[in-house]
């Protein structure tokens, strides 16, 4: 009632334009989801914790759907704010390739075009092969109205994201240099003894917020995830991904994302620009840590030689590979595919050369009542097919979806009725992607001769058949 008389007063007095919006914020300061209570606590509608990329477009998501305006969200992020974005003529050594799918997404929100405002390459053919055998697979968008996929520092779709949000007016409130301490769960004793329908979060300030959905997007060491006890599988693979700007000697169209298998892990070139790449070169620690530690002279033979040499070949492999070839031609006949050359590299970006380690993590469940993860903190996979922030996105896209249907249907956004719809779609999308890209790495890392006669005639076979390649290139643009 207090609320109701307070809003007819303002429609009286305000300006009729600003009577709308003015009544919103005082409705959201006055209702039970904003409202400060006793003992430093407030409650909310939505907390996101983490502000990463996948965290970022899940408050955006929020902050662009109507039926949202009237709820309180909160995005939590432990780093400061950095201001405005001011992009770099340097290229960062951290990228993603976003899938078609992932861009869709950003457009239903603005995301996509703040990101072309900035800067992002196409890439328009992709070849991969191995250093075993000629075994090789091309991926090419003739037929396609799209590229396969686009390569965008992580810095640039942060920032995008962060521009949308701070578009959107107040629908997200964004509260920097905040990190949760502890957290209440629902059947969960934690910092307090006195159980509470909402999840508590309390901050490093002391101060608590209660919220009827918290959202984990907090990385692949989540402390969401690590407070309402999801079991995790996780396995090392006791690699380290080489990150790095390349400089290449020629400048063409350069818009092909060249992979290469080798026996101690993939390495990948990814397009920038027409005489910039970005390299993640998976391997072992001792391999890493002298990567990192050579010449910058020596590490670019390094890299020449990673995708040009041939002393792995294995002649068995290759003489059965010719033999298959033949018989594949006599029955499917048509163009074969010419195994074309990656550009050579000439020179890194100074000081562009880091790493990360590698694992799989996978959590056996994605929610919990009023908890749902999001993200790396709920999967974590091998960058060899570059779907891990594709799948974060997908969470994303999923779960506001999810939640839409809950208002809707005038349900509470923790509850799991609707919660449980999220993780089983997800989890059917996310598992067999894991699992075809763990024994992809598990594959190609043995050179035990069998092996490299069956993946290699697998591999040519697969390239031979077209439909099955456009099978691959729709499951993974979705």
């Amino acid at each position: 009632m207090v609320t109701s008389a307070l809003s007819s007063t303002l429609i009286r007095i305000l300006p009729r334009s600003r009577s709308y919006s003015a009544i919103t914020r005082i409705r959201r300061t006055f209702s039970t989801s904003t409202r400060l209570l006793d003992n430093n606590e407030e409650t909310s509608d939505i907390v996101i914790s983490g502000g990463g990329m996948v965290g970022a477009a899940m408050a955006c998501a929020l902050a662009t759907n109507p039926l949202f305006s009237d709820k309180k969200v909160i995005l939590l992020e432990a780093a400061p704010d950095k201001g405005k974005f001011i992009l770099q003529e340097k290229y960062s050594n951290r990228t993603c390739a976003l899938s078609p799918a992932t861009v869709n997404f950003f457009n239903s929100f603005g995301g996509w075009d703040e990101i072309l405002q900035m800067r992002c390459q196409p890439v328009r053919r992709m070849q991969v092969w191995e250093s075993c055998s000629d075994s090789m697979i091309t991926f090419n968008n003739e037929d396609m109205a799209e590229p396969l996929a686009y390569i965008v520092e992580n810095d640039i779709i942060l920032a995008a994201l962060m521009q949308r949000l701070s578009e959107v007016g107040d629908r997200v409130e964004i509260r920097y240099r905040t990190k949760p301490k502890a957290y209440e769960l629902p059947g969960v004793k934690d910092f307090s003894s006195k159980q509470h329908p909402l999840v508590g979060v309390k901050l490093e300030s002391g101060d608590v917020i209660r919220t009827r959905l918290l959202i984990g997007a907090d990385g692949n060491q989540s402390a969401v995830r690590q407070a309402a006890d999801f079991h995790t599988v996780t396995w090392d693979y006791k690699q380290k991904a080489i990150v790095a700007t390349l400089k290449l000697a020629e400048a063409p169209d350069n818009c092909v994302a060249w992979q290469r298998f080798l026996s101690t892990g993939p390495i990948a070139m990814l397009p920038l620009t027409d005489n910039l790449s970005s390299l993640v070169w998976s391997t072992t620690h001792e391999a890493a840590k002298h990567l990192l530690n050579v010449p910058e002279d020596s590490f670019v033979d390094a890299v020449n030689d990673a995708f040009w040499n041939d002393r792995e070949k294995n002649v068995l492999a290759d003489k059965a590979l010719e033999v298959f070839s033949s018989v594949v031609r006599n029955i499917l006949p048509g163009p074969d595919t010419v195994r074309q050359l990656p550009p050579t590299v000439v020179d890194i970006e100074p000081g562009s050369r880091g790493a990360f380690p590698l694992q799989l993590i996978h959590s056996s469940s994605y929610v919990r009542p009023r908890v749902a993860l999001i993200g790396d903190a709920a999967h974590r996979l091998h960058p060899l097919a570059g779907q891990g922030v594709n799948l974060g996105f997908g969470d994303v896209a999923c779960l506001s979806g999810t939640l839409t249907a809950a208002l809707q249907n005038g349900s509470d956004l923790g509850s799991l009725t609707h919660l449980h719809d999220y993780e089983t779609e997800r989890q059917r999308h996310v598992v067999p992607v894991m699992g075809a890209i763990d024994g992809l790495q598990k594959l190609y890392s043995v050179d035990f001769t069998p092996i490299v006669v069956l993946r290699s005639l697998g591999l040519h076979a697969t390239n031979t058949l077209d439909f099955i390649k456009r099978q691959i290139i729709s499951r993974a643009a979705s």
